[in-house]
């Protein structure tokens, strides 16, 4: 079970705002009464309690505004709203906490949650890829401002699974053109995967199909162009055998063996900025 701590102002705390920020004194019994009330709400996160914690935490940053428990308050709030999947919610108290606290230690992690408030948003691509685009740039200007961090690897990683989704629509839409033989559009779509989604698992059907539109309305030197481009990156790829088929009915391609390549981060920070130990 997780055991919320909490930690007093002290040399050890695990929280800062920003040095620039006047705190407004508080008298002893006003700060006993937001860390009583920060506690609570702890308890409640701990049980799940989710919109009964965010309201003790609004509580307590309402009672020492401007302080370092104003500041944790407001992060603690805007995590019980994403852990209810209120995310267009979330994302907007956590834009508030990083205006309201500019230079707090916590930023790349509010960041961080915004980032996968979008991500959590992405339903189905094949009916809006509107959440895809918006999840997309919100991890790339992340990736911008904060590239040395944890957060940094798992969304590279979360950016890597958006990239292939939007390539996949491409192929998907491009399918549908070539099956209805409009090959214009199937190749702007096809073209679109091979310069902007190249690194994708897509880019090799991409290039197949671009030889087998080419060939078919009797552009032969791009046909070749493609299919050179597939040999020359994917001489084992099962597209690559095919694609040469269409261009020379004898020809055998060399078959080259290629080497094997081989929780919750939100979670685990929480831990160590909300003070939670286990």
């Amino acid at each position: 079970m997780r055991i919320f701590l909490i930690f007093f102002f002290s040399t050890l705390l695990f929280f800062s705002c920003s040095k620039k920020e006047a705190a407004v004194p508080s008298t002893p019994s006003t700060q006993e009464e937001a860390i009583k009330i920060y506690e609570e709400g702890l308890k409640s996160l701990e049980d799940g309690q989710y919109f009964y914690a965010r309201k003790k935490f609004d509580q307590s940053e309402n009672l020492l505004p401007q302080t370092q428990w104003a500041a944790k308050s407001a992060l603690m709030s805007s995590y019980c709203l994403y852990s209810m999947n209120l995310y267009d919610e979330a994302i907007l108290s956590l834009k508030r906490f990083i205006k309201t606290y500019p230079a707090d230690t916590n930023a790349d992690y509010a960041n961080y949650l915004i980032a996968i408030s979008y991500y959590e948003q992405i339903l189905d691509e094949e009916k809006d890829i509107g959440p895809l685009i918006l999840s997309k740039k919100t991890i790339e200007d992340f990736l911008k401002k904060y590239p040395n961090t944890d957060y940094a690897m798992d969304l590279k990683f979360k950016l890597d699974l958006i990239i292939n989704q939007l390539a996949a629509k491409e192929l998907s839409v491009a399918r549908y053109y070539i099956k209805n033989e409009k090959w214009i559009p199937a190749i702007n779509r096809l073209k679109t995967i091979v310069e902007k989604y190249d690194k994708t698992i897509f880019i090799e059907e991409a290039l197949f199909r671009l030889v087998e539109i080419y060939y078919r309305i009797g552009l032969n030197d791009e046909a070749k162009a493609a299919a050179s481009m597939l040999g020359y990156n994917y001489n084992s790829s099962e597209w690559y055998e095919r694609s040469y088929k269409i261009l020379n009915k004898n020809y055998q391609p060399m078959k080259v063996k290629k080497d094997n390549e081989e929780g919750s981060l939100v979670r685990r920070t929480l831990k160590k900025i909300l003070l939670i130990d286990d």
